[in-house]
């Protein structure tokens, strides 16, 4: 049985496939995009989260606890009288988590997503987890960044693959997020000579990657695709720097105003390739 680390399980969403699901979250992502709205998820291990707006300062929960579940953590996560400390990380048995997944499907007729972190971080937690879901209908979120025998294991497994892509120059794509983009050309690549169904989403950022020659080249690249081409657009969140405070973790996109920002899609290139997309 394959152990894993989640920070999230969310119930109810509807963008991250086919009807009402629940998306389960994974810890870990080899990528430092400079954008990241789950910066929680980007380390492997248990963290703490902290709200600091409502904190009364009375350092209780500086004091030394003998919970078992607050060692390490440098705090207690039972001290704060407004409840503002918690820790994120839980470390779940992959077909336990199936299991109650899965029934819990059935009662809402849904399906369940996996997504991240990056997913494939925790490649044999990840597979396990799959294949215990069964009959279930599955999608998985992923950068792509991962080695391609576990990255077709993983898409064979379920009904929907959504892959981000960040930017189409390697170069700035390492600049964006600490990784060159090669590796997930070479997935995408995959799926555009498969049949396995995938959808591309790009999370657009303002002036990092949402120009028209970087929106046009993934346009472009698509065209080569078996089946025909999806892409959906995600704009900008202008909420994430709050997570980041909780995490207690830099952020270096503050000066971007998300609240005022409507991204233009070049139509034309998408119509001339044949590339069906939309904003979400």
């Amino acid at each position: 049985m394959e152990k894993g680390i989640i920070f999230d399980i969310k119930e109810f969403t509807v963008h991250d496939g086919d009807g009402i699901r629940t998306t389960v979250f994974l810890k870990g992502c080899p990528l430092r995009c400079l954008w990241c709205h789950n910066p929680e998820g980007l380390r492997t291990e248990r963290q703490l989260m902290i709200t600091r707006n409502g904190c009364l300062s009375c350092g209780k929960c500086l004091l030394p606890c003998s919970h078992p579940e607050c060692q390490g953590l440098g705090r207690c996560l039972h001290a704060c009288p407004r409840g503002l400390v918690k820790a994120v990380g839980e470390e779940v048995d992959a077909t336990e988590l199936a299991s109650r997944l899965a029934e819990q499907a059935e009662f809402f007729e849904s399906g369940v997503t996996v997504s991240g972190g990056e997913p494939t971080m925790q490649p044999a937690f990840l597979l396990e987890l799959l294949d215990g879901l069964g009959s279930v209908d599955t999608a998985i979120e992923t950068c792509g960044y991962t080695a391609p025998d576990i990255f077709r294991r993983a898409a064979e497994k379920v009904q929907m693959l959504y892959l981000d892509i960040k930017h189409m120059d390697s170069a700035v794509h390492q600049k964006l997020t600490g990784v060159p983009n090669e590796p997930i050309q070479r997935n995408l690549e995959m799926l555009m000579r498969g049949n396995i169904p995938y959808t591309v989403r790009v999370p657009l950022i303002p002036g990092l990657n949402d120009n028209a020659e970087n929106l046009s080249r993934l346009a472009e690249k698509l065209s080569g695709s078996r089946l025909p081409p999806k892409v959906e657009f995600l704009p900008y969140n202008p909420f994430t720097e709050a997570k980041y405070q909780m995490a207690q973790m830099p952020f270096s996109l503050s000066h971007i105003d998300g609240n005022q920002y409507h991204p233009v899609i070049p139509e034309e290139p998408y119509r001339r390739y044949g590339v069906c997309w939309r904003i979400l």
